[in-house]
C-alpha cells in the first residue's frame, strides 16, 4: 500500500495520519514483546485489537480512493437529442414537448440546460435539436429515457376531433472526461455558415455555425448555440465524440447481450419505451409495466418518479395499446 496516496488527498490525509500512528503503535507492542517475552500474552492481545483498526482504515481508504476514480471518469454533462418520428407536424410538436419537459425537469434538479442546434418545423415544434445538459447526475437519471416515446391525444390542429398517434425518438448520450475514441483529424470534413434565429446582427453577419462530418461513419454534428465559430466547433466535436463513444459501447455491449437481462430494454434507438396517453391522463413506461396519471404534471418536468422507477425496473417486454 503506498501511504503517500493517502496523505497527499485531503479526503483521506487526517486517516492516513492515524494509520501511521497505529502502526507505529504496532511496532513498538512488537518491541516490548521481543524484549520482554513475559509481557507476550498481553502484547499479543494489543496486537489483535491493533491489527483490526488498521485493517479498517485501509480498507476505508482504500474504497475512498476507489470512488475518487470512478468519480473522475463519471459522466459530467450529457448530450440530449430529440427526433419527431411519425405523426409529421403533430410529431414535431410532441418532440418540442419532450425537449421542454427535459428543460423544466434540468431548472428543477437546477442543472444547466443549454441548447446546442435545433431544426424547427413550420408550425412551431422540432424535426430535430439537440441540447447539452451539465450536471454529475443527469446521466444516471436520464439514461433510460433513450428509445421511441409515443403520443396520443387530439391534436390542437383535428377539426374533427380524431385522436393521432404520433412519435418522437430521444437519445441520451453521455459526455465522458476520459475520451475512449480517438478520431483521426483526416476523417473530418467541416463546414461553416450563418447561425439563424435570434442572437442579434453578430449572427446574420458571421458564419459561426459549426458543422462536422465523420467521413467513415457518415455521422453529421451541427451547433449554432455559441457567437464563436471556436466554441462553435469545441461543442460540435463534444457531440460528435459523444455519438461515436455511444456507437463503440452499444457494438461491445451487443456482443454480451445474454449477459445483460438484469438491465432495463435493450438501449435499441427504435425501441419504443413509452406511451402518452393524454385522454385517458395515463403515462405508461413498457419496459417496467408501470403507469402514472397527471399528464399536465409530467410535461411540467416533474419527472421524478418516473425516471427513478426506471432506474430501479427490470427488463420488461414491450406491451401494445
Amino acid at each position: 500500500m503506498d501511504l503517500e496516496t493517502f496523505k497527499t488527498n485531503h479526503k483521506t490525509k487526517y486517516l492516513a495520519d492515524e494509520y501511521e500512528r497505529l502502526l507505529g503503535e504496532e511496532s513498538s507492542v512488537r518491541s516490548m514483546i521481543e524484549s520482554d517475552p513475559s509481557m507476550a500474552e498481553l502484547g499479543e492481545g494489543e496486537l489483535v485489537a491493533l491489527r483490526t483498526q488498521i485493517d479498517a482504515l485501509e480498507k476505508q481508504m482504500t474504497e475512498i480512493i476507489e470512488g475518487d476514480k470512478e468519480e473522475e471518469v463519471k459522466p459530467k454533462e450529457i448530450i440530449l437529442e430529440v427526433r419527431a418520428g411519425a405523426g409529421g407536424e403533430e410529431a414535431a410538436i410532441f418532440a418540442q414537448d419532450l425537449a421542454m419537459m427535459y428543460e423544466y425537469f434540468a431548472e428543477k434538479k437546477g442543472w444547466e440546460f443549454k441548447k446546442l442546434d435545433e431544426s424547427p418545423s413550420e408550425m412551431g415544434g422540432y424535426k430535430e435539436a439537440s441540447f447539452e445538459i451539465k450536471s454529475k447526475d443527469a446521466y444516471d437519471l436520464l439514461r433510460f429515457e433513450t428509445g421511441v416515446h409515443r403520443v396520443q391525444r387530439i391534436p390542437a390542429t383535428e377539426k374533427a376531433g380524431r385522436i393521432h398517434t404520433s412519435t418522437a425518438s430521444v437519445v441520451v448520450l453521455p459526455v465522458f472526461p476520459v475520451k475512449t475514441f480517438e478520431i483521426n483529424p483526416a476523417d473530418l470534413e467541416m463546414e461553416f455558415s450563418r447561425s439563424g434565429g435570434a442572437g442579434g446582427q453578430n449572427v446574420n453577419k458571421v458564419e459561426t455555425a459549426v458543422r462536422i462530418i465523420h467521413k467513415p461513419t457518415g455521422l453529421a454534428v451541427r451547433c449554432t448555440s455559441e457567437r464563436s465559430q471556436v466554441k462553435n466547433r469545441e461543442k460540435a466535436m463534444s457531440m460528435l465524440m459523444a455519438r461515436l463513444e455511444d456507437i463503440d459501447r452499444v457494438k461491445k455491449e451487443s456482443d454480451v447481450s445474454a449477459d445483460r437481462k438484469g438491465q432495463i430494454g435493450t438501449g435499441d434507438r427504435s425501441e419504443k419505451i413509452r406511451t402518452y396517453n393524454v385522454l385517458q391522463d395515463r403515462i405508461t413506461d413498457h419496459r417496467i409495466k408501470q403507469s402514472w396519471s397527471n399528464i399536465e404534471k409530467v410535461f411540467a418536468g416533474n419527472l421524478d418518479a418516473i425516471v427513478e422507477a426506471c432506474a430501479a425496473g427490470t427488463v420488461g417486454d414491450a406491451e401494445e395499446e
